[in-house]
């Protein structure tokens, strides 16, 4: 068995990731799944959270937002519908969406959608967290 699997992480607009890494954690649609090397086959729907994984000794954090996560022996491929970098998150924007999200979810007079409002607290805090990784 080998010591690291080839990560490759990609959004409908560019590819931001593509390293040999040593393990990874991923937020699934049911919460979060350790990858290692030899892992079994899987396919599974992704949730909003934080994907870190371990590159050459470091940990490495992405905030990811859905999509789909294909796991082969040595291979992970993770689609996602958004995905961001840590360093590139713009934090004090993420915390004005997050300030958002969470007023317009308290104000049902505002007209906004509660489901909405939780989805877009979550991306929010998902941004943030990551960006506290880097």
């Amino acid at each position: 068995m080998a010591d690291t699997l080839s990560l490759e992480v990609a959004t409908p607009e560019r590819s931001l990731v593509r390293e040999q890494v040593s393990d990874l954690q991923v937020p699934g649609k049911e919460g979060y799944m350790g990858i290692l090397p030899g892992h079994a086959p899987l396919l599974g729907m992704l949730g909003i959270g934080v994907l870190t994984y371990v590159w050459e000794g470091k940990k490495r954090s992405l905030s990811i937002h859905q999509g789909f996560l294909e796991v082969l022996e040595d291979h992970v491929r993770v689609l996602a519908d958004v995905a961001e970098r840590a360093e590139e998150i713009d934090v004090q924007r993420a915390r004005a969406a997050l300030q958002r999200a969470q007023d317009e979810g308290l104000n049902p007079a505002l007209g906004v959608d509660p489901g909405a409002a939780l989805l877009a607290m979550a991306r929010a805090q998902a941004r943030l967290e990551a960006a506290g990784k880097k």
